[in-house]
C-alpha cells in the first residue's frame, strides 16, 4: 500500500502466499515466494503513482524464519509460523530454562512455532542445512538482503525468536547458552524505524521504485497493527482478526507479572519506541476459511450453486442467509490446537449440535458464534493481567463481517471501532516510514494526522442475554478436550 502523507489510501495491491505442507505438523515455502510478492506489488502500486516515494517499510508475520548462508543465498526453505515440528525441543527448552524463568526474560511460554525450537529441530534432524546455515533471519531480514541491505531484525520481530530480552532489548545469552546456538547467528536487533539504508540502482529496478528511495526496517505486524489503529498506549485494545485473532493492550513496561504467566499471555516490544504490548491470540478465520474451502474447492463449489462467486461474496451471501438468533451449534474454532491461556497443540475443533436440519448458513454463523465465545475469555485474561478496558479498535479481514462484529460486541461487552484505513498494519508500516525519513516529528504526530475512526458498534445486551447459555456450553466444551489424553484427541 501507498499511503499520502496526510493517511489517504494512493494505491494498493496484494498477493497471495500458498504454503507447502511436506509431511504433517510441518508449513513451509520457498523464500523467493516472499520475494515475488514483494516485486510484484511495489511495481504495481508504484504505477498507480504520480510522486515517487519517499520510502518504503517493510513488515511481516511473526516466528517465520529462513536459513541464508555466509553469501545471504536461502540453503532452506522458510519454516512457517504455524510449522509444529518441534514440539519436542519446545518442550526440552521448557525443562532446561522453565517456564517462568523463560517468561520472565523473554515474556513467552514456550512453544513449537516459535523459531529457537526449530532450530534446534534443524540442528538434529537437517544437519547440512543447519551447519551451512550462517543466520537464521525474519521474512524482512530475507527481503533486505536481497535488497543488498544487512538483514536486521526489530525489536518486536526478534521478541518472537523466543531468546531475545524484553526488559533489555538484546538477545538473551543465557537461553542462548543453554540451547548452544551463538548469537552471532541471529540478526542484528535495531528499533523499528531504523533505516536500513537506500535502494541501489539493481534493487530499485526490481521493485520498480527510484534509485536512493530509503528503506525502513518495520516490526511484528501485530505491533504494527496496533500502531495503525492508534492503540500506542492504555485506554484501547487492538483486535486483528485475521487467520489468527489477536488482542493487543499497549503499554510502558513489559506486563511479567503472575496473571500475564497463568495466562500465558506473550508481553513484549511494541514498535513505538519504549513501548510494549501484551497479546492473546487464538485461530479464528482459518475456521471460517476451511469451512469456505470445504464448500467451494479451487472455486468449484461443491456442495449446492454459486461456483462463479468469490471467496468474498461467498461469506456475504452465508451471511445474508444466516438465522437470527441462535444457531443451537456449538463450535471451537481450533482446527491446529489452542492458545491462551493452554497453548494445546493437540486440540481440535469441535461442531457440537448438528440436525438434520443443519445448513450450510447455519453452520457459518455457528462459527462466528465460537470465535466471538473465544474472543470473550481472551478478552478476559487481557483485563485481569494487563488492566481493563471498555473499547476495541478492530482491523482485519473479520472486520469486514457486521455479523460478527455484532456478536463479538455483544459477547465481550466492549465498544468495538472500526476504523477508516482497514489495512492497519500497512498504516502502521507507513507511520514508521514518515518518522523515520521526518515527514512526522514522533509515531505519536504520525498516529493524531493518519488514524480516524468511522463507525462504533456499541455491545447488544439482548443479543448477550441471548447468549449467555451458550457462553457456558462454550467453555464446558473447550475444557472438557483438555481431560482426554494426548493420543486420542
Amino acid at each position: 500500500m501507498a499511503f499520502a502523507v496526510e493517511g489517504e489510501i494512493l494505491a494498493q495491491h496484494a498477493c497471495a502466499h500458498t504454503p507447502d505442507f511436506p509431511k504433517p505438523s510441518h508449513a513451509e515455502m520457498d523464500p523467493r515466494r516472499f520475494w515475488d510478492a514483494i516485486c510484484n506489488c511495489t511495481q504495481v502500486v508504484a504505477k498507480g503513482l504520480t510522486d515517487p516515494v519517499r520510502a518504503l517499510c517493510i513488515s511481516s508475520h511473526g516466528e517465520t524464519f529462513i536459513p541464508l548462508n555466509r553469501t545471504g543465498e536461502a540453503v532452506g526453505p522458510a519454516i512457517l509460523n504455524q510449522d509444529s515440528r518441534a514440539t519436542q525441543e519446545a518442550a526440552w527448552i521448557e525443562g532446561q530454562l522453565g517456564l517462568k524463568r523463560l517468561f520472565e526474560t523473554t515474556g513467552l511460554i514456550a512453544h513449537p512455532m516459535y523459531p529457537v525450537p526449530k532450530i534446534l529441530w534443524l540442528r538434529k534432524h537437517q544437519p547440512k542445512v543447519f551447519s551451512s546455515a550462517a543466520k537464521f533471519v525474519t521474512v524482512i531480514g530475507y527481503i533486505l538482503q536481497r535488497l543488498g541491505l544487512p538483514p536486521y531484525v526489530d525489536y518486536s520481530l526478534a521478541s518472537r525468536y523466543l531468546a531475545f530480552n524484553v526488559r533489555e532489548c538484546r538477545w538473551a545469552e543465557d537461553i542462548l547458552e543453554c540451547v548452544d546456538l551463538n548469537s552471532d547467528r541471529l540478526p542484528l536487533a535495531v528499533p523499528a524505524g531504523t533505516i536500513a539504508g537506500e535502494l541501489d540502482a539493481s534493487s530499485a529496478s526490481q521493485l520498480g521504485l527510484t534509485g536512493g528511495t530509503p528503506v525502513v526496517v518495520g516490526g511484528h505486524d501485530q505491533p504494527c497493527g496496533a500502531l495503525g489503529l492508534g492503540v500506542i498506549g492504555p485506554g484501547c485494545v487492538a483486535d486483528s482478526m485475521g487467520t489468527y485473532e489477536c488482542l493487543l493492550a499497549a503499554s510502558r513496561n513489559p506486563v511479567l507479572t503472575e496473571p500475564a504467566f497463568a495466562a500465558r499471555l506473550n508481553s513484549y516490544c511494541h514498535v513505538v519506541p519504549e513501548k510494549f504490548v501484551t497479546i492473546a491470540y487464538f485461530p479464528s478465520g482459518i475456521m471460517l476459511k476451511w469451512f469456505h474451502d470445504l464448500l467451494y474447492a479451487n472455486g468449484d463449489c461443491q456442495i449446492g450453486s454459486e461456483p462463479d462467486k468469490s471467496e468474498g461474496e461467498h461469506y456475504v451471501s452465508l451471511e445474508a442467509r444466516a438465522p437470527t438468533g441462535p444457531t443451537g451449534l456449538c463450535i471451537t474454532p481450533h482446527l491446529i490446537g489452542t492458545c491462551n491461556p493452554d497453548f494445546d497443540p493437540h486440540a481440535r475443533g469441535i461442531i457440537y449440535g448438528l440436525n438434520p436440519g443443519t445448513r450450510r448458513a447455519d453452520i457459518y454463523k455457528g462459527i462466528l458464534e465460537g470465535v466471538a465465545c473465544e474472543l470473550a475469555q481472551i478478552a478476559r485474561l487481557i483485563a485481569t493481567a494487563a488492566g481493563d478496558f471498555q473499547d476495541i479498535c478492530v482491523t482485519g479481514g473479520g472486520s469486514r463481517s457486521a455479523l460478527g462484529l455484532k456478536l463479538r460486541a455483544a459477547l465481550t461487552g466492549k465498544r468495538l471501532h472500526l476504523m477508516h484505513c482497514s489495512e492497519a498494519v500497512c498504516l502502521g508500516g507507513a507511520i514508521l516510514a514518515g518518522a523515520a525519513v521526518g515527514e512526522y516529528s514522533s509515531v505519536e504526530e504520525g498516529v493524531r494526522r493518519l488514524v480516524r475512526e468511522v463507525a462504533v458498534v456499541e455491545p447488544d445486551a439482548i443479543i448477550a442475554s441471548e447468549y449467555a447459555q451458550q457462553l457456558k456450553k462454550y467453555q464446558y466444551l473447550r475444557s472438557s478436550q483438555s481431560l482426554l489424553p494426548k493420543e486420542e484427541r
